[in-house]
């Protein structure tokens, strides 16, 4: 997997943004998107940062979608790659982020513990339902993401999503992946 693993630095920014695409990820999508529309406000472990009249983060048990198991081992896959740890164990947490037409994320940064590395996976993304803003200094940067791929960066790098102007949800993973506390 770490083959598959994009390495995006742009000249004018010392910010690295990594990106990876997960294979089968149509029919990988379209199961987790399924089985997200079918839960309920009390599936959600819990839910947290409600902004804009809607819970941002939805966390969820990794084994009640089991394609989720897919999506984060790659994830952490990606992550060992770029952070260079080998067989090191690591803490994954994970979230939901379903934002409907007229939603947007704010501006925020994944800096709460002693991640190493956050990212985003993106399970739907219909046309014009905004791009991901990054915010390294003085600088904006607007990317749009693509249903099945990752992008890796920094946590502590500021970012938001622009409002969603289509007429459909956007499910997108978030995550951050930390050194596992000694046992």
């Amino acid at each position: 997997m770490a083959d598959s693993i994009r390495k995006s630095q742009r000249l004018w920014t010392s910010t690295p943004i990594h990106g990876s695409r997960l294979p089968d990820a149509e029919a990988i999508n379209q199961r987790i998107r399924t089985a997200f529309e079918h839960l309920e406000a009390e599936d959600f472990a819990r839910r947290t940062h409600f902004i804009g009249g809607r819970f941002e983060n939805l966390y969820l048990d990794r084994q009640r979608i089991p394609e989720l198991e897919i999506v984060l081992g790659h994830a952490e896959s990606c992550a060992r790659a770029i952070l260079r740890l080998g067989r090191r164990p690591l803490r994954l947490g994970f979230w939901f982020n379903a934002q409907e037409p007229g939603q947007e994320t704010s501006r925020h940064t994944h800096e709460e513990e002693d991640e190493l590395l956050s990212g985003v996976y993106y399970v739907t993304v219909p046309k014009h339902s905004g791009k991901l803003v990054l915010l390294d200094g003085p600088l904006t940067t607007r990317i749009m993401p693509k249903a099945g791929h990752f992008l890796f960066f920094p946590p502590s790098l500021p970012h938001r999503v622009e409002v969603n102007r289509s007429a459909e949800q956007r499910l997108s993973i978030a995550f951050n992946l930390g050194p596992r506390p000694e046992d």
